[in-house]
């Protein structure tokens, strides 16, 4: 079968290559794809007649890419737009968990600046101020001080920060604890945990500066314990599927606390740069997977994981997350792959032969090892090979991990 990504980031490189070595799949389409992705896949400006679809960004599930394929007979894996409202807003999806219980953080919801500012005399510091929209991971922020947080509400709400997806926003408590990404593939009635993974979503090391769509993940079975998966399972994704009857990848991102797994947000797609790591250990064959969800016979199928764990850096562009700088020529990633790693592009154009940056986050050199340190080790010992002017990168993906459980 014809098997279509849409999408042209990271993730979708991913998602193209796990699909480029299935059985199951004659062909891989992407729209728009990327350079990476046309290595492995025939790309399109508009999207091309496919016998599967794999959707990769939230943008396209909001609007209803989901419900316009199966209108139309096409196999496609997502939620509907009713379904993506649990990432589309925030609001939403906090008033959504309080009715089913779902464990998260105490919040109020803000439309002024005025609102904000009295609303804000209820939370201790530091506090979580969220855009109620889209907002392409950079409109969450967590402000240190009183001051600090008014002004970030007002830029919000005036939008100033990210538009008119920050015209409404949540201002909720703060959770002490690690995060964890908890991503569940279903057909509306089965569900398939997938690994858990750990994002890093700050700019710099230790997690400083402001927040990034995310800057390196990590995949590791150890994460979470069993008990741990459980308790997510049975109170945070099941009541979802069953009260909506969730369709694709839902994705749970989540606090650790000393009170249990608390949930920070809902995604309802594949996270990037989780998908990275997370293609990188599947050991079944992704696009029968993909076939069988989009076709609500997942009970049919079966999730296989390799058992090295396997992270991914995150190479960024001058100025990111703030305005990136494009057009830079990008250097070293042959001999990153001969050095063990898998390079997937997210902002990158071939413009005159030459490869060069087109986005903020530019390149996930993504590798797997034995153990934990020697999956990192492999992973930065790639990195090292790439080059491009502005080049910024985290060099503390994986630390925690190494830190837990040493």
């Amino acid at each position: 079968m014809k098997a279509l990504v849409i999408g042209g980031g990271g993730r979708e490189h991913a998602i193209a290559w796990k699909l480029s070595q299935s059985s199951a799949v004659s062909q891989v389409l992407a729209s728009p794809g990327n350079p990476g992705i046309a290595s492995l896949a025939t790309c399109f400006a508009q999207i091309p007649p496919a016998d599967l679809v794999v959707v990769g960004p939230e943008a396209p599930l909001v609007s209803g890419v989901v419900d316009d394929c199966r209108a139309q007979g096409i196999p496609v894996v997502g939620p509907t737009r009713e379904q993506a409202r649990l990432e589309g807003s925030k609001i939403h999806a906090k008033e959504f968990m309080n009715q089913l219980g779902i464990p998260t953080a105490r919040y109020q919801i803000a439309e002024t600046i005025e609102e904000a500012h009295r609303a804000l005399a209820r939370f201790d510091m530091p506090v979580v101020l969220k855009a109620d929209g889209l907002a392409a991971g950079k409109g969450v922020i967590i402000a240190r001080t009183r001051e600090e947080a008014r002004e970030a509400c007002t830029n919000l709400l005036s939008g100033l920060f990210v538009g008119s997806a920050g015209a409404r926003i949540v201002i909720e408590d703060c959770l002490p604890g690690e995060e964890v990404s908890f991503i569940a593939l279903s057909d509306g009635k089965t569900i398939l945990p997938l690994e858990p993974t750990q994002d890093h979503k700050a700019i710099f090391d230790g997690d400083q500066g402001p927040n990034t769509g995310g800057m390196g993940a990590y995949c590791d079975s150890r994460i979470l314990t069993a008990s741990q998966r459980q308790f997510v399972l049975d109170r945070v994704i099941q009541p979802v599927v069953e009260s909506t009857g969730f369709t694709g990848f839902l994705y749970a991102g989540l606090m650790m606390t000393s009170d249990g797994p608390k949930v920070l947000e809902f995604n309802v797609r594949l996270g990037d740069p989780e998908t990275q790591a997370l293609m990188y250990r599947i050991d079944s064959d992704f696009g029968a997977l993909m076939h069988a969800a989009a076709l609500g016979e997942l009970h049919r199928a079966s999730l296989e994981w390799k058992r090295d764990p396997s992270v991914c850096i995150v190479l960024a562009a001058h100025n990111y997350p703030g305005d990136p700088r494009k057009g830079d020529p990008i250097t070293g990633i042959e001999a990153a792959t001969q050095a063990g790693a898998m390079v997937f592009h997210a902002g990158t154009a071939l413009r005159d032969g030459v490869l060069q940056t087109a986005g903020g986050r530019v390149l996930g050199v993504t590798a797997s090892g034995p153990t934990l340190a020697e999956a990192i080790a492999t992973a930065y010992a790639a990195t090292s090979n790439i080059h491009f002017p502005g080049m910024q990168y985290r060099r503390d993906i994986g630390a925690k991990g190494l830190a837990r459980w040493q």
